[in-house]
């Protein structure tokens, strides 16, 4: 029997298809033209990013309804990366179902293990505030770093200072970065690329120390480095129950960059 508690997400997840899950794109433009982020293959540098319009969220909510859902939990990025969240909020006041909306504070996986979590809890038949506090106790207990070839891309969408990024392409600094309430903030400052990987390595052990945890690598052309990375990963932590490799998708190219890596490292409790 299907969940009668929906889980809705957007683009950002980047997971696969999941049962009693729905996805919402984020838009890319470019050239004038606006795509869903699954079906844009054009230019990174150029393109720009948008929110859903409130109203795909209500179709999407209306189509749940009618398919039986008794009530929905929609959990999107960051806030303060985008506006879907706030999109997702209008919807919901005209939804024929009850929804609460949930902004994750994250993007990737670290926003996909909040939706995998809230997805087992309805499927297990959880109410939906069950359900919304499994996607709110993942996002907590959830960590994400990640490595750019440089922080022009950041720089240039608003998403880290200017004074960080000079820094980084004046001394031909490779930057760490992870997520701090939402945000993208500068960790640590690397010589080189291989380093920086390494450091990235240390700082998944680190987190997930002797727990089980879940862990995601991910990488926008970069499959080689991410594998490699992931296998040695799977040999220094001891609770892990889970490894993935992603590739994101061009909402996290346009403003990251190609060569990007990251790691998320999710309690697997």
């Amino acid at each position: 029997m299907p969940p009668s508690v929906f889980v809705v997400t957007d683009s950002t997840a980047y997971l696969p298809p999941v049962p009693g899950v729905a996805v919402v794109p984020v838009q890319v433009t470019s050239g004038g033209l606006s795509y869903d982020e699954d079906s844009f293959t054009g230019d990174l540098s150029s393109a720009t990013t948008s929110r859903p319009a409130p109203a795909r969220f209500a179709s999407c909510y209306s189509s749940l309804a009618a398919g039986g859902a008794s009530a929905v939990v929609s959990i999107h990025l960051s806030g303060d990366f985008s506006g879907t969240a706030a999109a997702a909020l209008l919807a919901a006041k005209d939804s024929p179902v009850p929804v609460e909306v949930i902004d994750s504070r994250s993007i990737a996986m670290g926003l996909g293990y909040p939706v995998l979590a809230a997805a087992r809890t309805a499927a297990d038949g959880g109410t939906p505030a069950e359900v919304a506090a499994a996607a709110r106790r993942c996002a907590l207990r959830t960590r994400t770093y990640f490595y750019a070839d440089t922080l022009e891309y950041l720089r240039r969408g608003g998403r880290v200072g200017t004074a960080a990024s000079l820094v980084g392409s004046a001394l031909l600094i490779k930057p760490l970065l992870h997520l701090v309430d939402g945000r993208v903030s500068l960790l640590e400052k690397v010589r080189t690329a291989t380093r920086a990987i390494a450091r990235l390595e240390d700082l998944a052990v680190a987190a997930a120390g002797e727990a089980e945890v879940r862990v995601a690598v991910q990488h926008l052309g970069a499959l080689g480095r991410a594998e490699g990375l992931a296998e040695r990963l799977a040999k220094r932590l001891p609770g892990v129950v889970e490894m993935r490799v992603v590739e994101v998708g061009a909402v996290v190219g346009v403003h990251v960059g190609p060569g990007l890596l990251g790691l998320t490292v999710s309690s697997a409790d």
